[in-house]
């Protein structure tokens, strides 16, 4: 979607291939969190993760300006200090709370935990709210956007002079066959008793969970990473997510559970996401857990290979 947009935007004339409905339901993003959290990410990604999330953070503020940014929040409980303490020292631009300040800005929150990091910059998009928006502005700016289309990039390039931009993620494999995917699971419940305004990572011993405010008295739960291919959701994943979101406010032990699913993410062996080029054909994936983070910038990129020749040396790769 980014891809076309940026296209579009920049004069081309551009026909996006989707093979899901406008509903989007089959797809990755729809059981993606959509957290813009550079900052937090640095604490187990490559500087290039921080590096190219910055500038999608400006895009996206660029693109949806309607859209609030209202930071992040990381809490840990007391047997978790010292990962939470690694945590900060991993990551920057966050503010320390006390929690006199952490309840000010989280009210839920009060008495819950004794301090917490803020990330005033950093920002999170609802994915199944935000790509209909998208989709809107690609067609205001003479995209097209043909969805149920099964069409492949080799009969795209058999169209004279166009350029195919793949972004099939695991669908890529014909042709990257090094992709694996990492499995993502969330929880998403629906309470009237807990309000928060950003996202809160709460800092666990094997990773990090986040509990993500959505509209409707609804929040998503998130952030396991499964190095496994199946579909669904495990028992063990669905207890630790639950109780996760139940040691950051009890009252989510009596929020009604509205969707439990997962997605597979498309990763390179080093995590990474990368631009192939081979003369008129792109293709752009491994954006493994950043999707909506990266995808920006990473569109911003193809877009100035295109048009301009330029070239980033650590996100491409030419034939």
């Amino acid at each position: 979607m980014w891809q076309a947009l940026a296209f579009a935007r920049a004069g081309y004339r551009v026909t996006l291939h989707e093979r899901d409905d406008g509903d989007l339901t089959t797809g990755t993003s729809h059981w993606a969190g959509g957290m813009l959290a550079p900052y937090c990410e640095a604490e187990a990604s490559e500087p290039l993760i921080t590096r190219l999330g910055l500038r999608s953070l400006a895009l996206w503020r660029e693109a949806l300006p309607e859209t609030p940014f209202k930071g992040s929040l990381v809490v840990a409980h007391s047997r978790d200090r010292n990962d939470y303490e690694r945590f900060a020292r991993m990551t920057s631009g966050h503010q320390r709370l006390d929690a006199q300040a952490l309840a000010k800005l989280e009210p839920s929150l009060d008495s819950r935990f004794r301090d917490g990091l803020f990330f005033a910059d950093e920002g999170h998009v609802e994915p199944r709210r935000v790509l209909p928006q998208l989709h809107d502005k690609l067609v205001r700016a003479g995209g097209d956007i043909r969805f149920r289309s099964s069409v492949t990039p080799d009969e795209c390039a058999r169209e004279s002079g166009s350029i195919v931009i793949d972004c099939r993620g695991l669908f890529a494999r014909d042709a990257l066959p090094q992709l694996r995917g990492v499995k993502g699971e969330m929880v998403i419940v629906e309470t009237s008793e807990v309000s928060l305004s950003r996202p809160v990572r709460l800092i666990h011993p094997r990773w990090p969970l986040y509990i993500i405010p959505r509209d409707d008295n609804q929040f998503m739960i998130g952030a396991t990473t499964v190095e496994r291919e199946d579909s669904g959701v495990s028992v063990r994943s669905a207890l630790e997510l639950l109780s996760a979101a139940y040691a950051v406010h009890p009252a989510f032990a009596e929020a009604r559970i509205v969707e439990i699913g997962s997605g597979l993410r498309p990763a390179f062996p080093d995590n990474l996401p990368r631009i192939s080029i081979d003369k008129q054909r792109l293709s752009v994936n491994g954006l493994y857990r950043h999707g909506f983070l990266l995808a920006p910038a990473l569109a911003e990129l193809t877009l100035g290979y295109v048009a301009r020749g330029e070239i980033d040396n650590e996100v491409m790769q030419c034939a």
